[in-house]
């Protein structure tokens, strides 16, 4: 048995069809300036008001993967948890995020593979309960017994 798995990690022998977790978080101007600075995608559309105000989207947004970020931090802290190990992940964007959305990150488990250790979710954020992003992923989850 594995007893260094931290506490509120979900083992593969405990999760169930329909388990979900979520967070919320503000995505501020700092938050889009950090990433901007990780991963150095430094499009004005990000980062300049004058440059987005003339772009399709009227004003600064978010990054994507940013946004996706938060579907990471669900998997990778609550559902299944520390030890996850991603294997894919599928997103569609829907709609952009702005400096001071309140983003709403869920994962539900779709389909359990026990033998393999492998979890499906759906995956989706929203802001004022519009869906800005959608997608599934696969991950290999932590479990009690060695292999």
């Amino acid at each position: 048995m594995l007893d260094n798995l931290p506490r509120g990690t979900i083992c593969i022998e405990d999760i169930e069809m329909g388990m979900s977790r979520y967070l919320r978080k503000v995505v501020t101007d700092e938050d889009i300036e950090m990433f901007a600075q990780v991963s150095t995608d430094r499009n004005p559309v990000h980062l300049d008001d004058d440059y987005a105000n003339e772009t399709i989207f009227q004003g600064r947004i978010a990054h994507g993967m940013l946004t996706a970020g938060l579907i990471s931090a669900v998997i990778g802290e609550q559902l299944p948890g520390h030890g996850t190990v991603y294997m894919g992940q599928s997103l569609k964007f829907l709609a952009p995020v702005r400096p001071g959305d309140m983003v709403y990150a869920e994962v539900k488990v779709t389909d359990i593979d026990h033998a393999k250790r492998r979890v499906r979710l759906d995956c989706h954020c929203a802001v004022e309960g519009k869906k800005v992003l959608v997608g599934e992923a696969t991950v290999l989850a932590p479990s009690r017994k060695f292999d």
